[in-house]
This record gives C-alpha cells, sequence and structure tokens, in this order.
C-alpha cells in the first residue's frame, strides 16, 4: 500500500496504544537503508515508520550538497513511489530538530507538503519532530503550539520532547542530569498547552533515564514508571482523553523487560537508529574480511569485480538491516499487526 495517509496514521497509533505494541521507527540515509526498513516490516506483516534525522538527510542529499531538506526530500519521494509494491503500511517522519534547524529542514518539508496538497497530493511526510528539549520548558512549548497550529492544517502529527535523552546522536547532544527524568509537572504542563488546540496530534517524548549511543545491556538505568506516573497525572487531571501517546529514544542497551514497561505505560512509537546501523555495517565489514583480495588489487593482481561492486555487499546488509527490523517488531509485539487489508 502507499505511504499511509492521515487517517490511517492516527489509526496506527491508537490501535498500538490500545493493544500495547509499539512501531520501531527507523533512521535511514538512503534508498537502500529504506528499502531494508521496508522489507523488514513486511516481513514481519507490521506497519512501521521511516524517519530521516537532519544529519541523514544533508548526507542523502550528497557530500557536495549537503541540504537537509533536499535528501529528506529525496528519501521520501523514494519510499512514496516503492512502498505500494509492500502489503504494509509505512509513515514517513523527521527525527530530531532543535530551534536553529527549524528553518533549513521542517518548515521546507512542511511547504512542500503544502504544496503538494494544493496540488492535491498527498503529504510528503506524515510527522515531525521538533527537539525543544535544550530549552526552558516555556519557550520549548510556545515554539510547539505555533508548530502545531500549522500542523493540524495540513494534517501533520507533531513530536516534541520534553526532558533530555542523554548522549549524542547525529550532532544532537544532551546533558547526563536530571533532565533525563521528564516530571508530572513537565507533562501536565504539555497537555495544558496542547491540547488547547482541540482535534490536533502530537507525540511525545518524555525521557524516563533515556540515553542514545552505544551500550550493554543493564548500563542504562531507565525507569520506565515515570511514564506511568506522567499518565496518572494528566489522566486525572484532564480526562482520559488526554492520555498520551509516548515516544521511546535512546532504547540501545534496554532489557525487553524494559521496552515491554515502557509500551505497557503508553509507548507506542520507539526509535531505533544505533541498532540498525551495526546490523548494516556488520554485514558489509563481514563481506570485506571473507572477500578481502576481492576487493582490493592485491599485489598487482586485477580483484574480482563481482566482490567489489557495491551492490554485492549492500544486498547484504540490506538483508541484515532488514532481519534487525523484524527483531525490533518482535521486541515491540508488532509481528502480525498491521493494518492493511484488515
Amino acid at each position: 500500500m502507499p505511504v499511509a495517509n492521515y487517517e490511517i496514521y492516527c489509526q496506527m497509533l491508537n490501535r498500538a496504544r490500545e493493544r500495547r505494541f509499539a512501531y520501531p521507527a527507523m533512521n535511514v540515509t538512503s534508498l537502500t537503508t529504506a528499502n531494508a526498513v521496508l522489507r523488514g516490516l513486511a516481513e514481519s506483516k507490521s506497519d512501521g515508520i521511516i524517519q530521516v534525522s537532519t544529519g541523514g538527510g544533508a548526507f542523502a542529499s550528497g557530500s557536495m550538497v549537503k541540504d537537509m531538506a533536499l535528501g529528506a526530500i529525496s528519501i521520501a519521494e523514494h519510499v512514496h513511489r516503492v512502498a505500494d509494491r509492500y502489503p504494509i503500511y509505512v509513515a514517513l517522519h523527521t527525527d530530531h530538530c532543535q530551534a536553529d534547524k527549524l528553518d533549513p529542514f521542517v518548515i521546507p518539508l512542511v511547504e512542500e507538503t503544502e504544496r503538494r496538497r494544493a496540488a492535491g497530493q498527498a503529504n510528503l511526510f506524515n510527522s515531525h519532530m521538533f527537539d525543544g528539549s535544550n530549552l526552558p520548558l516555556k519557550e520549548n512549548l510556545d515554539i510547539a503550539v505555533k508548530l502545531l497550529e500549522r500542523f493540524q492544517k495540513n494534517q501533520l502529527i507533531l513530536e516534541i520532547e520534553a526532558g533530555v535523552v542523554g548522549g549524542e546522536e547525529d550532532g544532537v547532544t544532551g546533558e547526563m542530569s536530571e533532565k533525563l527524568y521528564t516530571t508530572p509537572e513537565d507533562t501536565l504542563e504539555v497537555a495544558r498547552r496542547l491540547n488547547a488546540l482541540k482535534g490536533a496530534r502530537y507525540l511525545l517524548a518524555a525521557t524516563f533515564g533515556n540515553v542514545h549511543g552505544v551500550y550493554k545491556p543493564g548500563q542504562v538505568k531507565l525507569k520506565p514508571a515515570v511514564l506511568r506516573d506522567c499518565q496518572q497525572a494528566v489522566v486525572k487531571a484532564h480526562g482520559e482523553p488526554a492520555r498520551f501517546y509516548f515516544v521511546f529514544h535512546g532504547g540501545s542497551g534496554s532489557t525487553l523487560t524494559e521496552i515491554h514497561e515502557a509500551v505497557d505505560y503508553g509507548v507506542v512509537k520507539m526509535n531505533i537508529d544505533t541498532d540498525m546501523q551495526y546490523a548494516f555495517t556488520r554485514a558489509i565489514a563481514a563481506h570485506m574480511f571473507k572477500n578481502y583480495d576481492g576487493v582490493l588489487k592485491v599485489d598487482g593482481e586485477v580483484g574480482n569485480k563481482k566482490s567489489y561492486d557495491p551492490r554485492s555487499y549492500l544486498a547484504q546488509a540490506e538483508v541484515a538491516m532488514a532481519e534487525r527490523v523484524k527483531q525490533a517488531v518482535s521486541d515491540l509485539r508488532g509481528v502480525g499487526t498491521t493494518l492493511y487489508a484488515a
């Protein structure tokens, strides 16, 4: 099926929260990595989310151009063209975008969607993240409210972050401090400000000890109960309709128990980047080690064209990354949950 429209994306999110599973959201940087995600989701019979970061978009546009919005548009256009060959729905999302990158990244993508809508075409992306976690909460929400007003007019979903995900990913660094844990007071203010826009949809990346990067299980001290406390506070203050749709960032090194607990408390989307990168690169490294004398022209020899043809090892990388996507779907209880032909 094509990329999910607004109604289907909303239905996906509603169903995930009701049935206590979550969608893996994989960062991609190329056509090959996007194809890997589609393959893994299709083989899992699961819908999912493909997302592009500022750095991923810049990379996709080419090392000479480095235009983050152009690269994101290129990937999104590819997914729109090939998605209907897969028996699942996929949503397109942009990842961490701090305030100083809204104008060169998110706003041009929203403008592209507005142009498409005016021409009777589908939205380019389904949702975008504004990461104002490095700002005071009031300033964070002031910007978020203005974005949400524009998004609502264009059937776009906004993702925001309250609290800070520690570590570093794609040039976005989070401080390691008490801000790693979002408070109920923070989320009450989020609900007060954003729920004032009746009917607008948003996702909240509340933090509960999350840290970007590579960690062994047990190294990251997660407290999923933070999400429970935030849900209880907002439902008590504003009623059941205010219950949050949470996003889980910085999940590398999380135990399966922690992941499931977070999903039980309302996580509907879990970002997965580091583990996907490793799966992709590990397959390429294996090919290079196995075919050392074929990929290099050693001692005056000519090598083996079949070994150094990029298609030979990128195809293996696609399959390996697709397998990691399938693991993510399974970890998030999503196998067989696609809305396609439901």
